[in-house]
């Protein structure tokens, strides 16, 4: 399978490159300083494009002085103790429950990564090589992301104490029943009424792909034949929406993966007896309850540090945040 490549040299960055491989210090440095500004532009889309978060959370760019503070003044007086709002003091950390009345402040944190590889490659223009250590750097930016993301999102649905799940399906198997449970429960505790515009609904699903078969494996007792038809053939075999809630697996859920057990670890969560797994629900329909802050998007610069070892490299930060700001458009399930 053909990977992405990280970006497309043109003959003045195969000059440059050369150049950063140099023995001469200077030269090299100066030249590696050069590329570093080059590459940080893709580098910055590529961590973008990589994330696993799908566009839950809406990017809000700080500006030079500007707090991360996020007023709940539109909420109805007397309703803000409704709000119960999830952030991430740093990376790595279990994200902090928050009910601060009419507003809540986000912290944002430092996020770094570093990438080096021997100066003959630079020398001899390798981009087969250099365009791969850029890639692993990139990828680490994009996993910090995607893990503080997901753990602030897990975290406020643990919060809500509420676990939706299916006691008449067989151990471990994602069933029709639970989707309409879990539609049901978004609707009754996601605040306001019949006529309020703003009331709970299911619109996203994320799941481990063994639950994404599972559906695919659903008989005529669970769809008619037409749905059924619908879920084996619809884009190109990618199962992407059943009832009118969208479906995204996720390699990181499931028996074992990583964010299950953060789940189950980390935040010292429980399933029902016979069930293995959590899945995810989101009430996507707006962009103001899932922000994160940016006060610093990605930089990199030159390690000066590795001339001397006949190395190049480069190594970046950023500085951002994560914060559910209404854990009730979260809602966890399990089977």
């Amino acid at each position: 399978m053909a990977t992405r490549k990280f970006f497309e040299p043109t003959p003045e960055m195969d000059l440059l490159l050369a150049k950063s491989g140099s023995m001469n210090r200077e030269e090299s440095l100066a030249a590696t300083a050069e590329l570093a500004k080059a590459l940080e532009l893709p580098l910055r889309k590529g961590v973008m494009s990589g994330d696993i978060l799908d566009g839950i959370f809406e990017p809000i760019q700080l500006g030079p002085g500007a707090t991360a503070e996020f007023p709940l003044d539109f909420l109805a007086p007397g309703t803000e103790k409704d709000f119960v709002a999830y952030t991430i003091p740093n990376h790595g950390r279990i994200p902090e429950r928050h009910v601060e009345g009419d507003y809540v402040m986000v912290p944002t944190y430092d996020v770094g990564a570093s990438i080096d590889y021997l100066l003959k490659y630079a020398r001899d223009a390798r981009w087969d090589v250099v365009g791969r250590a850029m890639s692993v750097m990139e990828s680490q930016f994009t996993k910090k992301a995607n893990d503080d993301g997901w753990h602030t999102v897990i975290s406020a649905g643990v919060d809500r104490n509420i676990l939706v799940f299916d006691n008449d399906a067989a151990n471990g198997v994602f069933s029709k029943r639970l989707v309409s449970l879990m539609k049901t429960v978004m609707r009754r505790n996601g605040g306001g009424n019949s006529t309020s515009i703003n009331r709970g609904a299911l619109t996203d699903l994320f799941l481990s792909p063994e639950g994404v078969e599972d559906i695919r494996n659903w008989g005529v007792d669970e769809v008619d034949d037409i749905t059924r038809r619908q879920l084996i053939s619809q884009d190109g075999g990618l199962l992407t929406r059943i009832f009118q809630v969208n479906l995204h697996d996720l390699d990181e859920l499931g028996e074992g993966q990583e964010y299950e057990l953060f789940y189950e670890s980390d935040l010292s969560g429980s399933l029902p007896s016979g069930d293995t797994e959590v899945v995810v629900g989101l009430d996507l329909r707006s962009n103001d309850s899932f922000v994160m802050p940016v006060r610093q998007a990605v930089q990199v610069f030159e390690d000066e540090t590795l001339h001397r070892q006949r190395r190049a490299g480069f190594y970046g930060w950023a500085e951002h945040g994560f914060a559910v700001l209404d854990n009730r458009r979260v809602l966890l399930g399990s089977f």
